[in-house]
């Protein structure tokens, strides 16, 4: 009797696994026609690396930027893309944004190289951070809950240099993982419940940044 039960364990087990990988929707974004994006309060350049990989970049202005990804809509699932700023004091941040409702009212993840080899402690953990604007950005996140949802990176990454992004959205919960960490620098629970939205890569205020290999795994 064990032994059939656990048979019919493993059967069900390996059925839901399968169907789950089934009912992921994969999409690589087609970041090389700019009649796909759609930028706000920044230009964007986009070129191609040295195997023929589109990049894009966006340039530096007072006040925050994204370019959202025409079409292309988010849920619950994986983000994975690659991003570059710099080690420039309060002049790179640079990352995601998800669940776009509007130009304004978004989630996102992002990063402050600046602060990633910084001397000082303070800087270094605030290295990533979550927000949900309008109302939770990182101002009023820092000064109501410190340190919780911001955080320092694991492991040297270089500022100056590309690094690789993977963001996990789930209903409770959204965790942030940088190159081949397998422990996430950033765990937060969602401020907001917004089923599905715009996405898009994010720049924050007088920071320029490039983007590229953007690929998107909805969960339904």
């Amino acid at each position: 009797m064990n032994k059939i039960l656990v048979s019919a364990l493993l059967c069900f087990s390996m059925n839901f696994s399968l169907h789950c990988l089934a009912q992921q929707k994969i999409i690589s974004a087609d970041l090389s026609d700019k009649s796909k994006l759609q930028t706000v309060n920044r230009t964007a350049t986009l070129s191609k690396d040295a195997q023929g990989k589109p990049i894009i970049h966006l340039d530096a202005k007072p006040g925050d930027g994204v370019i959202w990804i025409k079409g292309l809509h988010f849920t619950k699932g994986t983000i994975e893309f690659d991003v570059k700023g710099k080690d420039l004091l309060q002049q790179s941040f640079v990352g995601i944004a998800f669940h776009g409702v509007n130009d304004s009212t978004f989630e996102g993840v992002y990063f402050r190289p600046f602060n990633f080899q910084a001397a000082d402690p303070v800087r270094k953990k605030h290295a990533v951070q979550y927000i949900s604007l309008p109302k939770y950005d990182w101002s009023y996140l820092r000064e109501t809950y410190p340190d919780k949802y911001e955080h320092a990176l694991l492991s040297v990454v270089d500022p100056n240099s590309w690094f690789h992004v993977k963001v996990i959205v789930e209903n409770n919960s959204i965790t942030a993982f940088v190159n081949a960490d397998t422990e996430p620098c950033l765990s937060v629970q969602p401020l907001t419940h917004a089923p599905e939205g715009k996405i898009g890569f994010w720049v924050g205020n007088n920071s320029d940044g490039d983007f590229s290999n953007l690929v998107i795994k909805n969960m339904p």
